[in-house]
């Protein structure tokens, strides 16, 4: 399980770039970053400490899922929170920090639902983000601690995203790390570059880079990796053995222009074969998608989504070797100041899949439809 992200360092620093490769938005404060069409509270919280504000903001949110086929111990249909987190944040000055905290969960096609009150247990704790910032410069700062990932075309948590639920090629990424990280813009290029633990594994043997060229006003183009530099058996919910041990690669494209953007990605993953640490054999998927946003007014808009990953070798990456999967999604929304309320709608097809590893009770069917809604607050 993974993430994304157009913020690495946007509205804590001078930094403005996502792993989405977009440029920042209008919002105040740009961390914890979110892609349009639902935008952050324009006039947040803050107060004065020693000269600098420190602002608060935060995410009050919950969802409805109906869904069919639902594998073993999944449910057809659940009411939950999706996000209850408060942020505090220092923006200014050589020393800033970002801190987020509370429950969330994090739907995603094609894999069971848990609950917000169950899932920072299992994977990013209750404090999911949470980092210093040394900024010595305008074009060049050093982030330390618990940091969303540079990997992807989609953020974490799901009020940062067009869509509800992440997508399939989300499902291969790593979503938060532990580890150091700097970067550096100089003219349209901006590099990031960190030291971490990959997939949330405590072991920091994992290098990330992201590169963003902004060609035109209107179109940038980003080119993020990440690779281990020593194997490591440790496993568990956020850590999978197979993509903790791989290299993972996006190269992707944004184009934002009057009421539409458009970000079509590419994304390619290789696990090499290492008995030593519990693989037998290598795998690799290659997947592409595209997402896309048209906002027919300030306050009502539409997003979609349409992906195809496949899988080869004889490592299980997907739901069984050399399995694979498509999906489609539409998410309509509305926002008005900081109450929003979406629907989608979401179809996941499989092809291939081993016995057991589909969707159903019993893991034999191949499709999922799921409706799913979500309101709240960003305030």
């Amino acid at each position: 399980m993974t993430s994304r992200k157009l913020s690495l360092v946007a509205g804590i620093g001078a930094l403005c770039v996502s792993a989405a490769g977009t440029a920042a938005l209008a919002d105040p404060l740009s961390t914890p970053a979110m892609t349009p069409p639902l935008s952050a509270n324009p006039n947040p919280p803050s107060f004065d400490v020693a000269g600098s504000k420190i602002y608060i903001s935060g995410q009050f949110t919950g969802l409805g899922i109906s869904q069919d086929n639902s594998v073993a111990g999944d449910e057809h249909d659940r009411v939950d929170f999706s996000n209850a987190q408060l942020e505090i944040q220092k923006t200014d000055g050589v020393f800033q920090f970002f801190v987020q905290g509370g429950a969330y969960s994090l739907p995603s096609l094609g894999t069971p639902y848990f609950k917000a009150s169950d899932l920072p247990d299992l994977t990013y704790k209750w404090v999911p983000v949470a980092f210093i910032k040394i900024q010595p410069s305008a074009n060049f700062n050093v982030m330390v601690g618990k940091l969303p990932t540079l990997i992807g075309a989609e953020y974490t948590f799901t009020f940062e995203n067009m869509n509800v639920a992440r997508g399939l090629l989300w499902n291969q990424e790593p979503a938060i790390s532990r580890g150091v990280q700097a970067n550096y813009t100089t003219g349209p290029w901006t590099i990031a570059v960190s030291l971490n633990d990959g997939y949330y594994s405590n072991r920091f043997t994992t290098g990330s880079t992201l590169i963003t060229y902004t060609a035109t006003k209107t179109d940038t183009v980003a080119f993020a990796a990440s690779a281990q530099f020593d194997k490591t058996s440790k496993a568990g919910f956020a850590t999978p053995v197979p993509q903790n041990n791989g290299q993972i690669y996006n190269l992707i494209w944004t184009h934002t222009e009057g009421a539409w953007q458009v970000i079509p990605y590419l994304q390619y993953s290789h696990t090499p074969e290492d008995a030593s640490v519990g693989l037998p054999a290598s795998g690799s998927t290659i997947g592409g998608a595209v997402l896309a946003k048209y906002s027919f007014t300030p306050m009502f808009s539409l997003a979609g989504r349409a992906e195809y990953i496949s899988s080869s070798g004889d490592q299980s990456l997907l739901y069984g070797p050399k399995s694979n999967a498509m999906s489609l999604t539409l998410t309509p929304t509305w926002q008005f100041k900081t109450f929003f309320i979406r629907g989608e709608a979401s179809y996941t097809k499989l092809d291939k899949a081993a016995p057991g590893a589909g969707f159903g009770s019993d893991g034999t069917a191949d499709s999922q439809t799921r409706l799913m809604v979500e309101t709240g607050v960003l305030f």
